[in-house]
């Protein structure tokens, strides 16, 4: 409870430190308002036009291409001409030196920079802020949900009299009433005016009519009861309900005279009895259903309006509500709000008034058949209410009636705060001044009591004396009546001696209660009837309750006898229990009455324990013996030992109360430790028991609140106990700058939401106390640091060490702190604390490490408010505190040190928790005292886990609590200045190192050079770490963690590298660190992390894809041995040991690598998220570091680690990767599952990088080292920090502002890198190793254009290539041509860009190039070469070209060429033209390629055209085939895509074979035959055209051994793809050899393995159905009309899609073409007849479609026995048209004819594309005879095929039986025989056909018996007589057939004469004369 003034200590820079404002996505979405947006090629979409100047060209592409012949050249360039060029650099054709180049490219990168990189990246990881800390809520009042209850009307049938309502909550699960009465009056005024004889005038607060309560534990069993009462009238209540049952408003005139008696009637009773009430009617509202049913949000409010009340809701609602039975389904918060009209209320039953009998009638009432429904209502209509209350009403009293802010009137009606009774305990500690009483009398028995005794009522009195004037008036009002009386009573039950009450009154406790002060109970018989000479009331009994017993309260349940007699004097110091001599007593001195008292109170504990702890400590204090304590008589001999015991006796205090009164407990104890107490002048030392007692309620409060602590495991009550109530007892301190205390109106309580304006706040005085470097100490470390940065070169004197003021200086002062007042002794509470925690047994000590964390804190409080109010803030740190106690506290740390080390394997969670405490505790003692002292102790600590590390089982567990130790140090607001980051690297002379024992006379941020030694800054050296002491520690944590053999190291990684990540986001939201100078020293404190990084790359995740390319650029440099001299490693040993003294200690790992670091050693990959933000720490460090600093340091480094370095840059390009606005969009469209790693998934799945194969790896590489336990801090998921994370869907907003971030970070990165990259070409062009380091630079260069950047980026990263090229030519044109044509390839994808800024600086780098090749003399081929085909690959492959940009780059280019006057004399502008020209060229094509883009076979063939153009360009075919490869692959067509890659293989071979004659490789196009005898067509190179010798052709790397693998493994995966397995063989067969010849063993086991799966699956593909693999469907298309133009009249034959139907294709080919030439102008030709062009309309265009199978002549099929062979290399194809001599399709059988169309085509199918032109065309007509004799084979053939199928299919076999057997309507096998063999034909000619058919049919029937046969043994029992049905039909068709197939034919014999056409001979078709 609020006794004194809070006194809050806090440190002056505290915020600044991350503990308390720390780095959250939100404080990060701040700091990235003001960023500008990149611009990136990617998200401007394709048809919009980028910058204004790009607005004022009307299109500038060449006209249509039709315009522009491909032959006519003039025109081309004509166009190029015509066309306007981008802006030009102006000073490019200037000679300028290179290092005026590099200064002025500097400074256009350095401008416009954003400040802090980190605001960029993602908030550090939420669950692993260890450090985080939160102010602690301020102490409160304690409120469950609060619930609005607004009495609007109540109105009866008939209104006669005034009625008074009581509303209280009761939950019927736990039988308890659960909040105090709340009296209403809704009476109108006539009503009110019936009692004015008896009314004083009302006090507002007794007017309320809405009060709020509140509900701790909501349950769907609480029912909101009210109950009514009236004025007391003769007759029981049955009597006086009956006129409100029977009559009716309607009736009023009817029943006028009724009304009239019954109104005279009340009118007399109010005037007479007015001032006692009777029991009336009650009824009951249940909450849950308001509450739920409120809460659906279809009802709307207004139609709310009546609801019934809950029972009759029962009726409706149905039983299923009982099955919401759980606490939690409950909630009274956020309901909507509802209003009630309870129309039936019951009446009162005199028997059944109790509260059990309520109960009872409650728990019925929610049965569907309760009996209350079958009683007669009283009906009424009262309008309620209800709604969650608002969070600040106004109006309101509280439960003491003292009004609670705001409170705009004290006029308005009130609401009233209604007490709650929660259902069960609540623990919280009293915050405000309580003390009320309830009496509940229950029941009186007064049966054997003479005398008129009926009509009973108890009046109850508070009385202070016996006289009957010390009646106080402290009974809490009713409704419309004064506020306080001195007296109530019970309402009447009429004519009943033992009546039952429900009465409850409440009573105002007087602050101090004395002995003689009790309860007088009078009990008195009213007489309703006026008789004269009968007094209104008579007295007939009396009793009493005194209320101090042994100085406690009384409360609880009494059964008290009653005297009949007045009672006697001094009655009160006894209890009524005493029988006094002579007094009458009721029933013989018996309990009769029964009755309960219930005290809320912040006064009286009302706990033995507590009670006895208090008094005894009042005792001390007044020091007032002899005292008198219950039965014993303390002195002061024995008072000790009573106190000792009462202390070891709070451990036994019941929880609630001992949390209600913690504060004052802890408040006693604190000052029985500071102030021993004096008995008979000697001092008492109850330290140690007080500190044990101490020990053992801060466990009792801590297990009470369990489930309240914070994520740290801290109770809040306590923790807000020391934050703002602890003081130390004593006088007020000074204040330096305090506050007056602000005078408040003592009636009003303010709550805020928050409170923070709450009374108690608004007293306390937030003192900056316990800051060492507080504003009122002179020459604070702030100070210091802010005139250190402005550079003066400061003394620091604050140290005390060369000050005059000095102890013992000229000028020192003697000071002494002054008494604080008295001279009674004391103690000092931190001393004696650590005094006593170092000397405590071990079952306290196990208190006190369960709950460290209170007592560190007590005593850094302690410690603050000694050193302010010993106003010894200004004397030196040394001497500030004695060292007996930094002698306790060294004890202290290292004792708690050892048990987090010994409990971690048993007790992992309080280790963790013991863990946090320390690296606390320590933090803040570094503010308060001698810091070399405090980082001794820290290095004892580290020793200490060190030499444990070597034992542990589990040695990452320990490692994970001191990466938390380190990170919570680091997180002190001073972390920089701790580390001394100002001081030459020359080690300081005192051992360990502490602010006040350096002094450094030269400035410390000064600008003069640093110590020649620079590498041992950028290694974690010993001088590193003794000069910067906690960096030091936090990087060899880092590096720990990074070790290769670290075990568990997922989890160390992500530990280690976020904590060094939330230290820089600190330091970039710092503002004392902002400006650069300032960073660039912050920065030196991190250089290691760059070596650190550097040796993790091997193990860093891979951003760049690729195989093998880790380490890409360091193994090109690792030329000579392995890395001689590169002292890799994380730390070298003999360092180690130099440092023995530092927290590692000697040997501590042997893991702290040995030696060079090889690059195999892989240990554990870090993950995606890991590795980003270790990345972007380096990043930082290379941002902010100074560059000359960097350049020194890369001067210094071996080949190899500088290789790592450029490996390092490579990979942050990769993963800063700008990924488009559209990825953000696509990740969002996935839902993920809810994780606590969901951020680090979420940018893993953006960065693409993991499959769900590695996801699950990784999961189980991440399993925590905390084994099955899982790491407990993180398994309370901390929701209440990452609840934004967890929200996926994310609005459109939101992905913008997260683009823009990317954006942002992405250029950023890259610009960092390229700073970087400039600063090591400036320290390597002295190097001899220049040419290789150069090549790597390049490297990265080059990979920087390539990925997705700004606008902004590629301006500075072009200039930087520009000055790369310039000077140093030679490495792209001596070196290898890789880079060279690199370099033209993302040149040229930049002059194509729509962002014109981009295409100024490609196109100029384009030109210098071409100018630079030119003048060192090349031949200028190498470069025209490499644009052309890089142009040509680019065309090919890119979706997003635009190719009229790129001919305005082109024309930028022709500019620069005709402008640059240095080369006017030379070929060189012609040369140049002609290139142009050349690509301009290709352009056009391009063209025409996006103009069919929507057509795949139009595309396909305009790019086969243009690889066909390049026959004689090797390098050029070969680019443009692996283009349609690409296009292929893209549509799915991966056969042809297969094709390709041959014919890409074939051209190689070819160019291999001219150039050497090995053994193992192909000797051409010929050995590709097997594969597909189209490849032929590559063999075209005959040695005229091309001399291999030349330089520039054949020169890029697929024209080589390895280019021909490439190509080859590329043709097997597509033709794996495709399914064609059997050419998978023939492929590698070309292969192996030459990887035999390689002896490539790896590749060739890979080889086979691929060649065994692929066997495998045509095994099974073979066996069952053969058509598991489809390969493709084929149509003939046939396009008629000049609209088609070159098409007109050709014929293709199209490979679609397997299983495509004829309408799809028909349907594709119609919509595309309708779409090109318009609405109703194709038409699709729907028969197969050949086209008749003269009847077409000449505007129209045609399409004919024909489905076609492959068709293979008889000696073909003998080859072509797979499924496989009769689908590849296909030429043939077969159609047949049915028609009938008059034109119709069909007709009868006799006059059906059939036309058969063979197809051939140009090259065989598979082809390098899916359309090939028709050739050859031949047709043949069959006779009706030869359809009929065609119809029955195939009948035949598939009766055979169904039989013989194995395993058998019965249904198909059924199925192909009916067709055959079945009498069949038309066209059947007997209709066919019918009309074919009834009669011999008389044209000898068809003999042969009538004999050929005849035996068909003889064949046929011999196939249906063998299917009979086996239909029969394939069916069960219940198809037999289908069978049967089937076996008759067959029968009927023999009979029927058997005559016709026994004719003989006169001349089958005879011979055939030679015109005869041999239908069964292929060659006779052609031969037919059609």
């Amino acid at each position: 409870m609020y006794t004194e003034d809070w006194i809050i200590a806090h440190r002056r820079y505290q915020h600044l430190s991350a503990a308390y404002s720390p780095i959250t996505t939100e404080t990060q979405r701040e700091r990235q308002k003001d960023l500008t947006r990149q611009v990136f090629e990617q998200d401007t979409s394709g048809d919009e036009r980028s910058g204004p100047e790009d607005s004022d060209d009307p299109r500038h592409s060449s006209g249509s291409p039709e315009d522009t012949p491909r032959s006519s050249g003039a025109s081309g360039i004509f166009d190029l001409r015509n066309l306007a060029a981008d802006s030009l650099l102006p000073w490019l054709l200037e000679r300028t030196a290179p290092e005026d180049v590099d200064r002025r490219n500097e400074a256009s990168r350095r401008q416009h920079r954003p400040r802090a990189l980190l605001a960029l990246y993602p908030a550090p990881d939420e669950d692993e802020a260890v450090e985080r800390c939160s102010r602690p809520e301020p102490p409160r009042e304690h409120f469950g949900q609060r619930i609005l209850v607004k009495c609007l009307s109540l109105k009866f049938e008939i209104e006669i009299e005034p009625i008074f309502g009581i509303l209280a909550l009761y939950d019927v699960r736990e039988k308890k009433k659960i909040s105090e009465n709340f009296y209403f009056d809704l009476n109108s005024d006539s009503m009110k005016g019936l009692l004015r004889a008896h009314g004083t005038h009302p006090a507002i607060s007794t007017l309320a009519r809405s009060a709020i309560f509140s509900v701790t534990y909501p349950s769907p069993d609480i029912f909101l009861v009210i109950k009514l009462e009236k004025v007391l009238q003769q007759g029981d209540i049955s009597e006086c309900c009956e006129p409100y049952m029977v009559m009716k408003e309607v009736d009023t005139a009817k029943n006028k005279e009724k009304l009239e008696k019954l109104r005279l009637a009340a009118e007399q009773f109010c005037t007479r009895l007015g001032r006692y009430r009777m029991p009336f009617a009650w009824t009951a509202v249940h909450l849950a259903n308001i509450v739920s049913s409120a809460g659906q949000p279809d009802r709307d409010s207004d139609s709310e309006g009546e609801r019934r009340p809950a029972w009759t809701d029962r009726r409706r609602r149905g039983p299923q509500d009982r099955t919401s039975s759980g606490d939690d389904t409950c909630s009274f918060s956020g309901f909507r709000p509802a209003t009630l009209t309870v129309t039936n209320f019951f009446k009162q039953e005199a028997e059944r008034l109790s509260d059990e009998d309520l109960f009872k009638f409650l728990a019925d009432m929610r049965r569907p058949s309760s009996v209350l429904r079958r009683l007669r209502p009283v009906t009424a209509q009262l309008k309620i209410d209800i709604s969650p209350a608002p969070e600040n009403p106004h109006f309101c009293l509280s439960p003491e009636l003292l009004h609670v802010k705001p409170y705009p009137d004290p006029r308005g009606r009130p609401t009233k705060e209604i007490l709650e009774f929660p259902a069960r305990e609540v623990y919280a500690p009293h915050t405000s001044y309580r003390n009320l009483l309830y009496v509940y009398p229950h029941c009186l028995n007064f049966s054997s009591r003479q005398g008129s005794v009926r009509n009973l009522t108890v009046r109850v009195q508070y009385m202070a004396g016996e006289d009957p004037s010390q009646a106080l008036p402290v009974i809490f009002g009713k409704s419309s009546c004064s506020e306080f009386t001195r007296e109530a009573f019970t309402p009447v039950v009429y004519h009943n001696k033992s009546p039952e009450f429900y009465e409850e009154f409440k009573l105002r406790l007087p602050a101090c209660v004395t002995e003689n002060h009790h309860l007088l109970f009078t009990f008195y018989h009213v007489s309703c009837q006026p008789r004269p000479g009968t007094a209104l009331e008579t007295p007939v009994g009396f009793t009493w309750i005194p209320l101090l017993q042994h100085g406690c309260l009384r409360t609880g349940p009494f059964c008290l006898p009653v005297s009949v007699d007045q009672l006697p004097p001094s009655y009160s110091v006894l209890t009524p229990d005493v029988a006094l001599p002579g007094m009458r007593w009721v029933d013989g001195h018996k309990g009769v009455f029964s009755v309960e008292l219930t005290a809320v109170s912040s006064v009286h504990p009302q706990d033995p324990h507590l009670d006895k702890f208090f008094t005894l400590v009042h005792v001390l204090e007044e020091g007032a013996f002899p005292f008198r304590l219950k039965d014993t008589v303390l002195s002061e001999s024995t008072v000790e030992q009573e106190m000792r015991a009462s202390l070891a006796a709070l451990r036994l205090a019941s929880p609630e109360p001992l949390v209600a009164f913690s504060h004052h407990v802890l408040d006693k104890l604190v000052r029985l430790v500071v102030r021993p107490p004096i008995i008979g002048g000697q001092i008492v030392n109850l330290g140690r028991g007080a500190f044990e007692a101490m020990a053992h309620v801060v466990s009792l409060v801590h297990r009470s609140l369990e489930a309240a602590q914070d994520a740290r495991g801290h109770c809040p009550l306590l923790a807000a106990y020391v934050h703002y109530a602890f003081r130390l007892p004593g006088t007020e301190p000074s204040l330096p700058s305090g506050t007056p205390p602000v005078a408040m109106q003592p009636a009003t309580l303010a709550r805020g939401p928050g409170r923070p304006t709450s009374l108690y706040l608004a007293r306390s005085k937030s003192i900056s106390s316990s800051n060492p470097d507080l504003a009122v100490a002179p020459g604070s470390v702030d100070d210091e640091v802010s005139r250190i940065l402005a550079s003066k070169g400061i003394d620091r004197s604050h140290s005390w060490v060369n000050s005059a003021y000095a102890p013992g200086g000229s000028k020192a002062v003697l000071r002494r702190a002054p008494p604080y007042c008295g001279a009674d002794p004391r103690q000092l509470l931190h001393e004696e604390l650590a005094l006593q925690w170092v000397v405590s047994g071990s079952a306290v000590r196990e208190a006190v490490l369960q709950h460290a964390w209170f007592f560190f804190q007590l005593m850094v409080k302690s410690m603050a408010l000694h050193l302010l109010l010993g106003q010894r803030l200004d004397t030196p740190r040394k001497l500030r505190f004695p060292g007996r106690f930094l002698d306790d506290i060294a004890a202290l740390v290292g004792s708690v040190g050892l048990e987090v080390i010994t409990r971690l394997y048993k007790d992992a969670e309080l280790a963790e928790r013991l863990n946090a405490s320390l690296a606390f505790f320590l933090s803040d003692l570094l503010s308060l005292v001698d810091r070399g002292f405090i980082f001794s102790l820290v290095r004892a600590h580290y020793k200490q886990v060190a030499t444990r590390l070597q034992s542990a089982p589990n040695p990452a567990l320990l490692l994970t609590l001191r990466m938390d130790f380190t990170r919570i140090l680091c997180s002190h607001e001073h972390y920089v200045t701790l580390n001394l980051p100002c001081c030459p690297l020359s080690p300081p002379a005192s051992p360990s190192p502490s602010v006040s024992s350096t002094t450094s006379q030269s400035s410390t941020f000064s600008s003069q050079a640093p110590d020649p030694k620079v590498t041992s800054m950028f290694e974690l050296s010993g001088p590193f770490r003794q000069q910067h002491f906690l960096a030091g520690l936090l990087l060899t944590e880092l590096a720990l963690a990074l070790e290769p053999e670290a075990e568990g190291a997922f989890l160390l990684h992500k530990k280690a590298i976020s904590a060094v990540h939330s230290l820089l986001c600190g330091h970039d939201a710092d503002p004392r660190y902002a400006e650069a100078a300032v960073k660039a020293r912050v920065a030196e404190l991190y250089l290691p992390l760059l070596s650190l990084a550097r040796d993790t790359l091997p193990r860093l995740h891979d951003f760049a894809e690729g195989p093998g390319q880790r380490s890409r650029l360091a193994s090109m440099l690792d030329s000579d041995t392995e890395g001689e001299g590169d002292i890799g490693g994380t730390i070298n040993p003999s360092v180690a040991m130099a440092i023995a003294g530092g927290p590692l200690a000697p040997g501590s790992r042997a893991s702290i690598s040995q030696g060079p670091v090889a690059a195999s050693r892989s240990g554990c990959p870090l993950s995606a998220e890991s590795s980003r933000t270790l990345l972007v720490c380096v990043l930082w460090v290379l941002k902010n570091a100074e560059p000359a600093l960097l350049q020194r340091w890369a001067a210094d480094l071996a080949l190899p680690q500088l290789g790592r370095l450029l490996d390092l840059l490579y990979l942050c390009l990769a993963a800063f990767e700008y990924k488009g606005k559209k990825a953000f969009e696509r990740i969002n469209s996935l839902t993920f599952k809810k994780s606590l790693d969901m951020k680090a998934r979420l940018e893993e799945a953006i960065l693409g990088t993991i499959g769900a194969r590695q996801d699950m790896v990784r999961r189980s590489r991440e399993r925590s080292p905390f084994g099955n336990q899982e790491n407990v801090r993180w398994r309370k998921s901390i929701t209440h920090w990452r609840q934004t994370s967890d929200r996926v869907d994310k609005t459109k907003d939101e992905m913008e502002h997260e683009a823009l971030v990317d954006g942002n970070l992405a250029t950023e990165a890259s610009l960092v890198v390229l700073d970087t990259l400039e600063i090591i070409v400036q320290t390597v062009m002295l190097s001899e190793a220049r040419e290789s380091i150069l090549g790597a630079v390049l490297k990265v260069v080059l990979y920087s254009l390539g990925s997705a950047q700004s606008a902004l980026f590629l301006q500075h990263g072009l200039a930087t290539q520009r000055a790369l090229v310039s000077k140093f030519p030679e490495l792209l044109f001596e070196e290898d041509t890789e880079l060279c044509a690199d370099l033209c390839l993302r040149l040229l994808r930049h002059c194509g860009s729509r962002l014109s800024t981009v295409r100024t600086h490609a196109s100029a780098s384009l030109y210098l190039l071409m100018r630079q090749n030119f003048e060192i003399g090349n031949n200028f081929a190498r470069v025209k070469m490499q644009v052309t085909m890089s142009l040509s690959s680019l065309v090919g492959t890119t979706q997003s070209f635009s190719e009229e940009h790129l001919r305005r780059s082109l024309k930028t280019i022709l500019t620069y060429a005709e402008e640059d006057v240095g080369l006017r004399d030379s070929t060189f502008a012609e040369q140049v033209q002609d290139l142009m020209f050349n690509l301009h060229m290709i352009l056009t094509d391009t063209v025409k390629m996006k103009e069919h883009q929507e057509d795949p076979e139009m595309l396909i063939d305009l790019m086969y055209r243009i690889a066909r153009g390049y026959q004689g360009s090797p390098d050029l075919r070969l680019t443009w085939l692996q283009n349609m490869a690409g296009k292929h692959a893209e549509l799915g067509n991966h056969a042809e895509a297969a094709q390709c890659m041959v014919h890409a293989a074939a051209l190689v071979a070819e160019y291999l074979a001219l150039l050497e004659d090995s053994r193992y490789l192909p000797v051409g196009c010929v050995s590709f035959q097997n594969i597909s005898s189209n490849v032929l067509e590559e063999s075209a190179i005959s040695d005229d055209i091309l001399s291999p010798d030349e330089e520039g052709f054949c020169s890029g790397k697929h024209f080589t051994e390895l280019g021909l693998v490439g190509l080859l493994e590329q043709a097997a995966a597509y033709f794996t793809m495709g399914g064609l397995y059997e050419a998978v063989n023939e492929v590698y067969k070309t292969l192996i050899p030459i990887l035999e010849a390689h002896r490539d063993y790896k590749k060739l086991a890979a080889v086979h393995g691929k060649l065994q799966e692929a066997f495998t699956k045509i095994m099974h593909q073979s066996s069952g159905w053969e058509m598991q693999r489809v390969f493709g469907t084929y149509f003939r298309v046939g396009f008629y009309g000049a609209r088609f133009g070159d098409l007109d009249e050709q014929e293709f034959v199209y490979k679609e899609p397997s299983i495509t139907k004829l309408a799809e294709i028909s349907h594709r080919l119609e919509e595309f073409y309708t779409e090109r030439f318009g609405e109703d102008v194709v038409e699709i030709v729907k028969d197969s007849n050949p086209v008749d062009k003269t009847k077409l309309d000449p505007q129209k265009a045609y399409i004919q479609i024909t489905y076609v199978e492959p068709h293979f002549d008889t000696y073909e099929l003998k080859d072509r026995v797979t499924y496989f062979d009769r689908n590849y290399g296909l030429r043939t194809f077969l159609f047949c048209t049915p028609f009938t001599p008059d034109g119709r399709a069909h007709g009868e059988l006799p006059e059906q004819h059939k036309r058969k169309t063979l197809l051939s085509t140009d090259h065989a199918f598979p082809y390098i594309k899916t359309r090939i032109r028709v050739c050859h065309r031949e047709e043949t007509v069959l006779t009706p005879v030869e359809v009929a004799i065609e119809d029955m084979q195939k009948k035949t053939r598939e009766l055979a095929f169904a039989t013989e199928q194995d395993p058998p299919d019965a249904k198909m076999l059924q199925m192909v039986l009916q067709g055959s057997v079945g009498p069949t309507v038309n066209q059947g096998p007997l209709e066919v025989a019918q009309v074919f063999l009834a009669e011999i034909p008389e044209d000898p000619k068809l003999f042969r056909h009538h004999n050929k058919l005849r035996l068909c049919f003889k064949d046929f029937c011999k196939k249906c018996e063998d299917a009979l046969r086996k239909n029969k043994a394939l069916i069960g029992p219940d198809q037999k007589e289908y069978h049967r049905e089937l076996e008759r039909n067959y029968g009927r068709l023999r009979e029927a057939l058997q005559p016709l197939l026994t004719q003989r034919l006169p001349q089958l014999l005879a011979p055939t004469t030679a015109g005869l056409r041999n239908s069964l001979n292929r060659a006779s078709f052609r031969k037919a004369d059609l």
